[in-house]
């Protein structure tokens, strides 16, 4: 029997590549038409990357993605709160990628379309409903098709037509008040060519880090950066528009003086080849994803705060580790209890942690302690404060190096 799974992104080529290397036959069902590599950057932690590496996409994901050697946070006035060196540099034995979305989005799906073949990815199929027997499942799509398997994995998205039909009245994603307004934008290189930063605080931050190989090479940045404004809960905004064009008058004047000695702020935001506008959105932890012979995957099961790096990551993770289950359990409601068993309670740590903004709330300590400035970072916060901050997280989102380094494949 086969394994449906409804969804074409992130989380669910990898499941479908995942399973095609144990062996077990797959169908993928993709709504849109037709694919383009949209969006902006992302990061894929190292554990993450040991995933897609396993899959056999280092060299491929080598040439277009950019190797980030460092972490480092800033306050709003550029002053310097914490550094840390990242993937290869901090001792992983597997980088820390830094890649635009889509051209990862695409990677997959091409290798997908090769090692699967055509026929096994379908496009313009978005799931509507299912109906199961003891044995089988049978899922039904808006255009009218249907398809048999053993199970249907939901990985489509944080508005999961699957998720809905389980949790009617669940509602649409819950907004924390903050607006994220992203852009790409080619500029010179800014501190090593190869950092990701982050200024700020928790109501006005900057995100900015390189995602192009071929950029990099040429002497060039192609920098992915995200400016960050927290508004009152009494703020009127349109919630329900989830990914639209972003007007740079509606964000720019906040940060017209972030100019610092290592990166032009304003000068990067107006050099923007595109500006898109998103709401900080995510969902409470479920208790269960499983129903039957279906479970949820990446962000229909566990929707984050884009804070840590791990929202992509988590859902690669989890394409793993379902993998795994499967290949152990057979084609089985077993195996999809198994492999939820094992992830919600970890992916749910995560969420909320990131609502009390993970690693970054060092950022709103500074801020908080110190508005005005400083001259030096350890009057305004202790060494044991910082680093706590950084290995408590690592823990929680599962990248601890050691660990990651000493474990066993995560498929055999």
């Amino acid at each position: 029997m086969t394994v449906l799974i409804a969804g074409g992104g992130i989380a669910g080529l990898t499941l479908a590549l995942s399973l095609h290397q144990v062996g077990i036959p797959v169908e993928v069902f993709e709504c849109v038409q037709t694919p383009r590599p949209l969006g902006v950057g992302i990061n894929l932690l190292p554990h993450a990357v040991r995933e897609l590496c396993e899959l056999g996409l280092e060299t491929q994901l080598a040439a277009l993605a950019i190797p980030t050697k460092e972490l480092a946070y800033y306050s709003r006035h550029g002053s310097p709160i914490w550094h840390e060196p990242r993937g290869r540099e901090a001792g992983y034995h597997w980088p820390q990628f830094s890649i635009h979305r889509g051209e990862l989005q695409m990677l997959l799906l091409q290798t997908a379309r090769t090692r699967l073949g055509d026929p096994h990815i379908h496009q313009a199929h978005h799931l509507t409903d299912y109906e199961e027997t003891p044995t089988t499942i049978r899922a039904h799509f808006k255009n009218t098709a249907t398809a048999e398997g053993a199970l249907l994995i939901g990985a489509d998205g944080i508005h999961s037509a699957l998720r809905a039909k389980h949790h009617p009245n669940e509602g649409p994603p819950i907004w924390n008040g903050a607006i994220l307004w992203r852009g790409v934008t080619e500029s010179a290189p800014f501190l090593s060519g190869r950092s990701m930063i982050m200024a700020g605080h928790e109501f006005q931050k900057f995100v900015a880090y390189p995602i192009s190989r071929p950029a990099y090479d040429a002497g060039r940045s192609l920098t992915n950066w995200i400016a960050e404004l927290k508004f009152p809960p009494d703020h009127t905004w349109n919630r329900e528009d989830w990914n639209r064009p972003g007007n740079p008058a509606d964000f720019l004047p906040h940060f017209a003086d972030w100019i610092f000695d290592w990166l032009n702020i304003p000068e990067l935001i107006q050099g923007a080849k595109y500006i898109y506008e998103f709401p900080m959105v995510d969902r409470d932890p479920l208790q269960t994803w499983t129903h039957g012979r279906t479970t949820l995957l990446g962000d229909a099961a566990h929707p984050m705060y884009p804070i840590g790096s791990n929202g992509a990551s988590q859902s690669i993770i989890d394409a793993r580790i379902l993998a795994r289950e499967l290949q152990t359990h057979g084609q089985t409601p077993a195996a999809l209890h198994s492999f939820e068993a094992e992830r919600n309670p970890i992916t749910a740590r995560i969420v909320l942690a990131n609502r009390q903004n993970g690693p970054e709330k060092v950022m709103q300590m500074v801020q908080t302690r110190a508005p005005n400035g400083y001259t030096d970072i350890s009057d305004i916060l202790t060494p044991e404060e910082l680093e706590n901050a950084a290995t408590t997280y690592k823990h929680i989102a599962g990248f601890d190096k050691d660990i990651l380094n000493n474990r066993p494949p995560l498929i055999a």
